[in-house]
């Protein structure tokens, strides 16, 4: 699947959206990928999955034994992924502002994970939830999201994996384009709104 038939995916879905949006980094930009929307339909995000999958180089697939991600955004992903590789999918969860795992989910001492995330922005929480996993036990081998627009940003201590990277241009609220600022933000995540 190639980036133009990724991007199709989205805008069947009605998940690429264009305006002013207040980011969960407190960022502001004229573009947003809402993957709950794209991965609303199994099919698609069965699609998206294994586009993703082909990805990562055989000799690392082959060691991945778990999927972990973030919840909320991360969940569906994830469970998309591990269906593909044909492993195990978990979550983190923060309860108390911190990731860890929670309902039962346990991994085994260096057992090889694959943290998988929807939409990559800065790889903060991506990074927390890197270290959640390792402190849970975890070997994470690899990192890896449907979307990377952290414009190259992102850097994380293990080979990361995005099915497509959307380099989209994000202001802080002071610092605005004259058309951005024209417009009303919103703010479509799952976070409160601003």
């Amino acid at each position: 699947m190639d980036e133009e038939a990724i991007l199709a995916e989205f805008k069947a879905a009605d998940a690429l959206l264009e305006g002013h949006f207040i980011l969960s980094s407190g960022l502001r930009s004229p573009r947003y990928l809402q993957c709950a929307r794209v991965l609303m339909n199994p099919a698609r995000g069965a699609r998206l999955a294994e586009a993703l999958v082909s990805r990562i180089p055989e000799s690392l697939r082959s060691q991945i034994s778990a999927v972990v991600s973030p919840a909320m955004g991360g969940v569906i992903a994830g469970q998309e992924v591990a269906r593909a590789l044909g492993v195990d999918a978990m979550f983190l969860e923060r309860p108390t502002g911190t990731f860890e795992l929670r309902r039962g989910f346990r991994l085994d001492p260096g057992q090889k994970v694959l943290m998988m995330e929807d939409v990559v922005t800065t790889g903060l929480s991506s990074g927390e939830a890197i270290a959640a996993i390792k402190a849970a036990g975890g070997d994470v081998v690899a990192a890896a999201a449907l979307v990377d627009r952290s414009n190259g940003a992102a850097r994380f201590d293990v080979p990361f994996y995005p099915l497509i990277r959307l380099d989209v241009p994000t202001y802080e609220a002071d610092a605005l384009p004259p058309e951005l600022a024209a417009m009303p933000a919103v703010k479509p995540g799952s976070r409160a709104k601003a």
